[in-house]
């Protein structure tokens, strides 16, 4: 059977999570508050319409279904009483494993899915969708602690959509995959509102990484090179060598390398870009600053230089970049 992808426009579109004992909170609410803040900001813009969208939770069967931060939240249908009319399907994630290995629940998902426009999963809910056999050949992504067990060829990207179907990252990325959804069904200006209203940001890409240099700053356990990240940071538009690094770690240039891939994950050099390049795309999104200007105060010492690091990182110029997701005027 051949997808639907037509959108349901003239009927609110039905979006569905299904959730599981020992799911998580946050995959299950955040993207679903996405879609409920969009129906209640198309409510203002036009009274007369119909909601974009009506939510429900999904589960084994109707009733509480226990998070596992301890928090219950209560599943309107069993899945298996819904057999069509669903618009999107979001897979939560969690402690998937029980999920992933109920015969039940893959059997569903193989049937239901031609009979929905849009499927996907939050975070490690791509394990579910990956034991139905619907990972089969394409590329996903999940949170980044599961990506190696899910596969190691995978991208590290906060969504991914293949034919049809989207798999986001850790936690809130799902609520970034559901701005998508959203931008995709019902325009920029809508999604930009719901962002706002809920306090996101509608401006990561989803091929974007995972990684942040100011939370990779905040783990680092104690010793030599505790406060060097957040040094790092207020330091970006230095010239700062690993040998300058080094030094103010007290510690040989090769040692302080060692020590630093170990304690980060990356190697200082892809730390220093990776950290310019979020304060790069922080300043062209707040500020009015020439594309040289933000070149020079983050730290990459020409434009050029910075235009070829977002193509690398990002898949776009920085002048393009920002004329993406700069602020609109309220």
């Amino acid at each position: 059977m051949t997808r639907d992808r037509s959108p349901r426009a003239s009927t609110p579109r039905r979006v569905c999570m299904l959730a599981y004992d020992g799911a998580n909170a946050i995959d299950v609410i955040g993207p679903l508050e996405v879609f409920a803040t969009a129906s209640r900001y198309r409510a203002v813009d036009d009274p007369k319409a119909p909601p974009p969208y009506t939510i429900e939770i999904l589960a084994a069967q109707r009733g509480p279904i226990r998070m596992h931060s301890g928090i219950t939240v209560y599943a309107e249908r069993a899945y298996g009483a819904v057999r069509s009319g669903v618009d999107t399907l979001l897979v939560a994630g969690g402690d998937a494993r029980e999920a992933a290995s109920d015969a039940e629940i893959r059997r569903w998902l193989r049937r239901i899915e031609p009979r929905v426009r849009r499927l996907g999963s939050v975070c490690t809910g791509a394990f579910v969708l990956a034991a139905a056999g619907l990972l089969d050949d394409r590329r996903a992504t999940t949170h980044w602690r599961s990506a190696d067990a899910l596969a190691r060829q995978f991208p590290d990207a906060l969504f991914v959509c293949d034919g049809g179907i989207y798999t986001s990252a850790g936690v809130t990325a799902g609520m970034d995959l559901a701005l998508a959804l959203v931008e995709e069904d019902l325009g920029r200006k809508l999604a930009l509102e719901v962002a706002r209203g809920l306090v996101l940001f509608l401006k990561r890409p989803g091929g974007q990484s995972q990684f942040s240099s100011h939370l990779a700053a905040q783990v680092i356990p104690r010793g030599p090179l505790r406060d060097l990240p957040e040094w790092i940071l207020e330091h970006l538009d230095e010239d700062l060598t690993v040998e300058r690094l080094a030094e103010r770690a007290a510690m040989s240039p090769r040692n302080f390398a060692r020590v630093f891939l170990r304690e980060t994950g990356v190697t200082p050099a892809k730390f220093l870009e990776r950290a310019r390049i979020e304060r790069a795309r922080r300043t062209l999104e707040e500020t009015r600053l020439s594309i040289d200007e933000v070149a020079g105060t983050c730290g990459f010492g020409s434009a050029e230089r910075m235009r070829r690091t977002f193509q690398r990182h990002l898949r776009v110029v920085p002048q393009d970049y920002r004329r993406r997701f700069e602020r609109t005027s309220a």
